[in-house]
């Protein structure tokens, strides 16, 4: 591969030679990044052979890397640099949802591009979608040499200073935005400590200032000199890692205090402002390769986020970013309780799982009866609803197990394991491998022990319905409609199990949300504290209510809302004429008996199989939709990037075929994993 680069040198030299900057345009600069870019951002090859193209060029002719230098820093003294610094690739002053409004409205009306400032310079460079990746795969080696080549102690000094004086004016810039920001009540609230002691994010602007202000004065025109005779930068840096020191600190502390997504924002302001910052200041410094390492990240930073500018996308994942994290993180914690690892464990979780199957196929029977009420659409979708919520807020009182509830628990826990081992890769397989395989066993327990007591428990309530009325408690033609529900093959019973699932999914993450809620808005000492609420209950048992509260809110809400989307999708497909509806493993299982019991005649065992086969495969895909999602957002909310699926499906399969038991019934020998729970509290 051979690029000539000669005419656009020529073309550099030549607008050099005017002198006059004012009236150039930066075609050039455009044209030689056009050259470098690859037809495949992905193509290493391709990449380091157009890039050591410039390079040899350059060695080659060392007159022009000084062109390509003085004509860079040219263009750049035409542009208004502080913009670009300062505030490309940073959240604004904007709340969350202003942020939003703004970026939904430039999608649909572009902003106007103002051709004065540096930033729009970089959009017209670094204009395609696939620029960030080839510059991402560009080898440190080839930056290191480039950079090496371009950033050169002689050429047009005064240029040099200019830019430097940009640098500096957007590191106050940031340096007060960093300052304002931990005034911010709720920075304030997260971390009351601030408020005992001196801020560091008080004392970084004051050091900052005071280093800008030595630096100006040793680069001014009457010292001109290169390097110029820096002042001590130990001091402001020092500043600016406790401010990093606190901010990490908070993060980790939302465990326990929670966090809000105006929280979040204010905490990813600091965090982009406090890494921006530092780049800034190392561009400054005598250190050749710190100025050159500086460089390349602050390029690669920009080129990532700067097309991003008016992503929803990315303002909306950057944002709840560590709401998420919050979320499931409770999950996580909660997931424990959900994995058995022995036999005693095994047991129980099949009693906690039978005990829902009875509380299950008493729903299934109440929403039959409640179907032959003459209701409007709403008002049908309201009693429905009830049944469900309720009777799910009841299972958990009871401390019983919906087996479908238990994905988004454990695909939590099973993320905060993959982030725990991050860094030993045959440790996190191993542990991954066993974590797996108990939870497998424990949701087949769980949906054994739902299914095995709701089917005869709903055989005993239709028999007896039958017996003390004379009249079977289904129709046969709602028998029969309730069989071809479920029927895999004839029906829409999968598509509507994986709306179930998404819904299983969906209550998790509320689950973790009222969880965080709980924490955040110190929900148990507020009811503490009520005056009527210690009136009518007397103080001890508010204490045991608030106490049970402040640990179940999650988990109540959770099953309560689970209970409206089950009870309403019915109802939202009839009203919009699309055909949407649920189906949930346990409750297909009571219907399966109900209906068999209520067909005219004999049921024919064809029936029976297909039935059961769509109840099977109902629960199957219950379980993969939520699981699936949940396991998806945990990771995400992690920044976790797991890409080696196949080591683990080899670990599975190969125990699979050696001890295929392991996955239906506990071990002989105790293979107990470390507790989940100190993992998932680990994991930050």
């Amino acid at each position: 591969m051979h690029i000539d680069f000669h005419d656009l040198f020529e073309s550099m030299e030549a607008q050099l030679k005017k002198g006059d900057f004012t009236q150039a345009t930066p075609d050039t600069l455009v044209e030689l990044v056009a050259r470098l870019r690859p037809k495949d951002a992905y193509d290493e090859e391709e990449i380091q052979d157009r890039l050591g193209e410039l390079i040899e060029l350059l060695i080659a002719k060392p007159h022009h890397a000084t062109i390509l230098h003085d004509y860079i820093m040219s263009t750049l003294a035409n542009y208004q640099q502080i913009s670009l610094y300062a505030d490309s690739s940073l959240l604004g002053n904007e709340s969350f949802f202003s942020e939003l409004t703004r970026r939904i409205g430039n999608h649909f009306l572009p902003p106007l591009r103002d051709q004065s400032q540096l930033s729009d310079l970089f959009r017209q460079v670094f204009c395609h979608r696939y620029d960030p990746i080839w510059l991402d795969h560009i080898d440190l080696a080839c930056w290191q040499e480039l950079m090496t080549l371009i950033v050169q102690p002689y050429g047009r000094i005064d240029l040099r200073v200019q830019a430097r004086e940009q640098v500096l004016n957007a590191m106050m810039v940031i340096s007060y935005r960093i300052t304002a920001l931990s005034l911010d009540p709720e920075f304030a609230h997260a971390y009351p400590d601030l408020n005992e002691y001196e801020s560091p994010f008080l004392i970084q602007n004051r050091e900052i200032l005071d280093f800008i202000q030595r630096y100006r004065e040793y680069t001014s025109e009457e010292n001109l000199r290169w390097p110029p005779l820096l002042p001590d930068e130990k001091q402001a840096l020092v500043m600016l890692d406790q401010c990093s020191d606190v901010l990490n600190r908070i993060k980790r502390g939302t465990r326990r205090s929670g966090v809000s997504l105006s929280l979040t924002n204010i905490l990813l302001k600091m965090d982009q402002c406090l890494t921006r910052i530092e780049l800034l200041f190392y561009l400054l410094l005598d250190d050749a390769i710190q100025v050159q390492d500086s460089l390349i990240a602050l390029l690669r930073q920009l080129s990532k986020t700067q097309l991003d500018a008016t992503s929803i996308r990315g303002l909306v994942s950057a944002n709840t970013e560590l709401l998420a994290r919050q979320v499931t993180e409770n999950a996580s914690r909660t997931g424990g309780h959900y994995v058995s690892t022995d036999k005693q464990g095994f047991v129980d979780m099949y009693r906690s799982a039978a005990g829902a199957g009875m509380i299950i196929a008493c729903m299934s029977t109440l929403k039959i009866l409640a179907g032959r009420l003459t209701l409007a659409p709403l008002s049908q979708a309201f009693i429905y609803s009830m049944n469900y919520s309720l009777g799910f807020m009841l299972i958990h009182i009871l401390h019983f197990t919906v087996a479908t509830k238990q994905p988004a628990m454990t695909a939590a826990a099973l993320a905060a394991t993959v982030q725990q081992n991050i860094g030993n890769r045959a440790a996190q397989m191993a542990e991954l491998a066993e974590l797996t395989v108990n939870i497998m066993r424990t949701q087949f327990v769980a949906i054994l022990g739902n299914i095995s007591i709701a089917m005869p428990t709903a055989f005993i309530i239709t028999s007896f319905w039958q017996f003390s009325t004379g009249q079977p408690l289904l129709s046969p033609q709602k028998a029969e409609y309730l069989l071809h529900s479920i029927n895999p093959f004839t029906s829409l019973a999968i598509p509507h199990a994986a709306i179930a699932g998404v819904c299983l999914f969906l209550s998790g993450l509320i689950a973790g949300y009222y969880d965080n809620l709980a924490v955040y808005r110190k929900i148990g000492p507020r009811m503490r504290q009520h005056p009527k609420l210690n009136q009518w209950l007397g103080a001890e048992r508010l204490d045991r209510v608030a106490g049970y509260i402040e640990q179940n809110l999650g988990a109540l809400a959770g099953n309560f809302w689970f209970g409206i989307m089950l009870g309403s999708v019915g109802t939202i497909g009839f009203i919009l004429g699309l055909p949407i509806d649920i189906r949930h493993i346990a409750f297909s299982s009571a219907n399966f008996i109900q209906g068999l019991m209520c067909v005219n005649g004999m049921p024919d065992i064809g029936l029976v199989v297909v039935s059961f086969l769509g109840v099977m495969l109902i629960g199957l895909t219950n379980l993969l939709v939520s699981f699936g999602l949940a396991l998806f957002v945990a990771l995400r909310a992690r920044q976790v990037k797991y890409e080696q699926w196949r080591p683990l499906l080899r670990l599975l399969l190969t125990h699979f075929m050696t001890r295929p038991s392991d996955f239906f019934w506990p071990p002989k020998e105790d293979k107990t994993t470390a507790s989940l729970e100190d993992k998932s509290s680990s994991h930050f």
